[in-house]
């Protein structure tokens, strides 16, 4: 069980109050575990989807972290709207590749860059003409409040008000765990139940297949890449179609191996990124 919970990821409905990482950091705590981080951080206020990478899976974090993420939320405008003038409005000036500043108290340095929305769509206007239920499909490291606000200059005011998180890349919210649920089969698990626990479980070599593509490889190369040594074409025993500079999982039946870069080096068809020895 101590293998598995070090090279996993569970899937935390954060609640509202406490920062990402305290969730993170918490979790670490009770598990007994060297190491736990979040991906993609959500405000204090803000819920949901927060998947948390254990032990070794936490170097595999980056290729999680930057996939899309969805959101659903309240928008508040300062003075009163039409929801299809708006609607029209977020169509024309922030559906699409948009470019965008992170807020004043962001982790992440003040520079504009480019960041897609896939949509943003206003599916609920309450009375009073002010407040607007939303839903929107962004880019990994989009700030939706910084959308909010951004808008609001347009139109003479607006933020958001309330904000969930519902999918982050592979998570959603038909994985989730509550922080009692986690608690619950935390204190099962040390007294002898782990059943409910490694249900909770995502085991990062089975997530890792559904962020990258992967090929399988010779048992006889195991041995050199365990050491550090590229990877050769010879040793590659499944069809692939990665391209030059695609990162790509790298297994052998079952046993994961690592994460290895694509090269079009002579017979070398890959060099590692992250080999799990």
């Amino acid at each position: 069980m101590k293998e598995l919970i070090n090279f996993s990821l569970i899937n935390i409905d954060k609640p509202t109050g406490p920062t990402s990482f305290t969730i993170s950091d918490y979790v670490r705590k009770r598990l007994g575990i060297s190491k736990a981080s979040h991906m993609g951080t959500l405000d204090p206020k803000v819920t949901g989807v927060l998947p948390i990478t254990l032990g070794r899976a936490c170097k595999l974090a980056a290729y999680f972290i930057r996939h899309d993420k969805t959101y659903v939320g309240i928008l508040h405008t300062h003075k009163e709207q039409n929801i299809k003038e708006l609607q029209k409005l977020i169509n024309e000036k922030f559906v699409g590749k948009i470019k965008q500043t992170p807020p004043n108290r962001s982790a992440v340095k003040r520079e504009e860059r480019e960041r897609e929305v896939y949509f943003w769509n206003l599916t609920e206007e309450f009375e009073g003409g002010k407040d607007y239920l939303f839903e929107c499909k962004v880019e990994g490291g989009t700030y939706i409040r910084k959308l909010c606000s951004d808008l609001g200059e347009i139109i003479g005011g607006a933020h958001m008000d309330e904000l969930r998180r519902t999918e982050a890349g592979i998570f959603d919210e038909t994985t989730l765990v509550t922080m009692t649920e986690f608690d619950s089969a935390v204190d099962k698990m040390k007294n002898g139940d782990e059943k409910p626990f490694r249900a909770m479980l995502v085991r990062a070599e089975d997530a890792i297949k559904k962020v990258m593509p992967f090929i399988d490889v010779d048992k006889q190369a195991i041995s050199g890449l365990y050491t550090g040594k590229p990877l050769f074409k010879k040793d590659v025993l499944s069809k692939s179609k990665i391209k030059t500079g695609e990162s790509f999982a790298v297994f052998c039946g079952e046993k994961f191996i690592g994460v290895y870069n694509r090269v079009g080096e002579g017979e070398v068809f890959g060099k590692a990124e992250f080999v799990y020895s």
